[in-house]
């Protein structure tokens, strides 16, 4: 009946039923098959209100709204616009700087938001236009939109990542540290293919031109160099701070000096935007007031309040050096640039450590990592006043939408699992996966083709809850571990949102992208729409890279199981002889009078 069963759920699926009530459908119905027949008795479904319940009441489940809810608010405070504008500045002449801008703030929205749509609108409203605009390819252009809003799919604190943790029983922040490298590389290859395009079709990815350059010097330059010294300063001591506590590796350590690097520079522009050489005794004075506070609590052994304040005081002494030296040479060290970039990139950072930084270092659960992060979303919208009870409004009403539909896909999928694993059917699949030829390698090439194929036809919340729970036992049977196969479907995952019939990024894309000839606001220019069949063979070329990236991550393993360098190490032998302790207490313990 297992297989008959799996057969069907498809046909119900290409008819077009809602995927929840046909997978609870299914079950239900041959469920009383599997009673008539006798395959099983009428109790199994005694033990259907408590899945159900068991599924209510999953605390991992609560970081779905929580980032949801984040995402929405995000997206309506005008971050990205900034993100966007700032950045395209940033790269200016650069062939293909528009592109890579999208990349970046992609990638800076996906460790933010979390939700793809907010990232494809985002950008689609705010990029596309100007990419237009400039004389960008509409394939090109489509395709770096809806590729980079995917992102948000892989990169922490992704949603997708948290169901796939549930469904395989692993830890939520082992899972969005096993993807955070993944996830960079994965831009990194999407930002490779703009070079090369903008080498071999100059036309295809132009440069911003000079008059459309801004945040320049008074002598007319760009301080792009001061950007670049500023930036090497932090990292550097970033990394010093760094040197100093027990994080070497992984995805803690970058998240952690990407923090205080972050730290560094927005206090080096904080004192050089309201003090600098203009106020160049307060920029002293305040300047070896953090200093001395810094070496103060350093020999206090205070430890991470020391190692912040090294930071601020760093920052603040590269400001103080900065403004000796404009008053003494004219020469700036923090330009209109460097400040600009700055003050953009920090609200979007500080929120990133918010939320990841403490989720990888032990801090805070997923789900108070999400709940943090709504705060600070809405502390962000505060900011920039936009935060109004209409935006509340909206993002809650559509958080409770996404969040009803998981839920009632993940309830519909324990009916239909329960009828499945009555008839035995997680051993026939499990059986079938493990005689694939090929071992491990042969059952990983073997899944993420399938994967591919049903991404076709289902999203991945719907491949998340059907598929990976008959997957993971055969994995685990194998040796293979679950956070490094976990994150090789989720890579794979992404390919749903980017090929036709259901690529919802695309949807999403085409319902912003415009469909009739417009008028350019700025150019007065009359510009051809996109067309939905340039939006499409946009996404083929960043549908393979997505595929590399799969084998990619296949190949190198130590791309993902880098998170166990973070695990909390045991030593054995005080385990040994606190056991033996143990022991002894035991035998010294009084026997109870009813003890035989």
């Amino acid at each position: 009946m297992a297989p008959i069963m799996f057969a069907t759920l498809v046909v119900l699926l290409l008819l077009g039923y809602p995927v929840a009530f046909a997978l609870a459908a299914n079950g239900l119905i041959f469920g009383l098959i599997g009673i008539e027949l006798g395959l099983f008795r009428p109790d199994l479904f005694q033990a259907l209100p408590e899945r159900v319940y068991g599924t209510m009441n999953n605390d991992v489940l609560l970081a779905v709204p929580f980032f949801t809810f984040m995402g929405l608010v995000l997206e309506r405070s005008g971050m990205a616009e900034d993100l966007l504008d700032t950045i395209g500045q940033l790269f200016g002449t650069i062939r293909g700087g528009l592109a890579y801008a999208v990349i970046f703030v992609g990638a800076l929205l996906a460790a933010t938001t979390g939700v793809v749509a907010a990232s494809v609108i985002s950008m689609g409203l705010i990029s596309l236009p100007i990419m237009l605009r400039y004389g960008y390819d509409r394939r090109l252009a489509s395709g770096i939109i809806a590729a980079s809003g995917t992102l948000a799919q892989i990169i922490p604190p992704s949603l997708v990542l948290i169901v796939m943790a549930d469904q395989l029983g692993r830890s939520v922040g082992d899972m969005y540290e096993g993807a955070f490298i993944p996830g960079l590389t994965l831009a990194g290859l999407y930002a490779l293919y703009v070079f090369l395009v903008s080498m071999i079709w100059p036309k295809a990815a132009p440069g911003l031109p000079l008059e459309a350059i801004g945040y320049r010097e008074p002598n007319g330059a760009r301080g792009i160099w001061n950007l670049g010294v500023l930036a090497v300063f932090s990292g550097v001591v970033a990394y010093g701070v760094m040197a100093q506590t027990e994080v070497k590796a992984g995805a803690d350590f970058v998240v952690l000096m990407m923090s205080v690097g972050v730290t560094v520079a927005f206090m080096s522009a904080v004192f050089n935007r309201f003090l600098g050489s203009r106020r160049l005794v307060a920029n002293l004075a305040l300047t070896a007031v953090m200093v001395a506070a810094y070496l103060g609590l350093k020999s206090g052994g205070h430890g991470a309040l020391s190692l912040l304040a090294e930071a601020l005081a760093a920052g603040a002494l590269y400001s103080a050096v900065a403004a000796v030296l404009e008053r003494a040479t004219g020469l700036r060290l923090i330009s209109s640039m460097a400040e600009q970039v700055t003050f953009v990139m920090v609200p979007p950072l500080a929120l990133i450590f918010l939320v990841l930084g403490t989720i990888f270092i032990g801090l805070a659960t997923p789900t108070e990592g999400g709940a943090m992060g709504a705060v600070g979303a809405m502390l962000l919208a505060a900011t920039k006043k936009r935060l109004s009870m209409d935006l509340v409004r909206q993002a809650t009403y559509s958080t409770a939408k996404l969040a009803s539909f998981v839920l009632f896909i993940l309830i519909g999928a324990r009916v239909f699992s329960l009828t499945f694993y009555g008839v035995n059917g997680h051993v026939w699949v499990e059986e079938l996966m493990v005689s694939l030829p090929g071992g491990q390698m042969g059952f990983l090439i073997a899944v993420s083709v399938m994967v591919f194929l049903l991404a076709f036809f289902l999203d991945f919340f719907e491949l998340a809850f059907i598929i990976i729970p008959l997957l993971a036992p055969a994995a685990d049977r194998l040796g293979i571990d679950l956070v490094w196969f976990g994150v090789i479907l989720a890579v794979n995952m992404q390919t749903s949102f980017m090929h036709p019939p259901f690529g919802f990024s695309l949807f999403f894309l085409r319902s912003v992208a415009p469909k009739e000839p417009y008028v350019d606001r700025v150019t007065g220019k009359t510009m051809e729409p996109v067309q939905t069949s340039q939006i499409y063979w946009g996404a083929v070329p960043f549908v393979v890279i997505q595929l590399v990236m799969v084998a990619l991550v296949i190949a190198f393993p130590q791309m993902v199981m880098h998170y166990k360098s973070s695990a909390v190490k045991m030593d054995q032998q005080q385990i040994e002889e606190q056991f033996k302790g143990l022991g002894n207490d035991l035998d010294d313990a009084p026997m109870p009078l009813d003890f035989k």
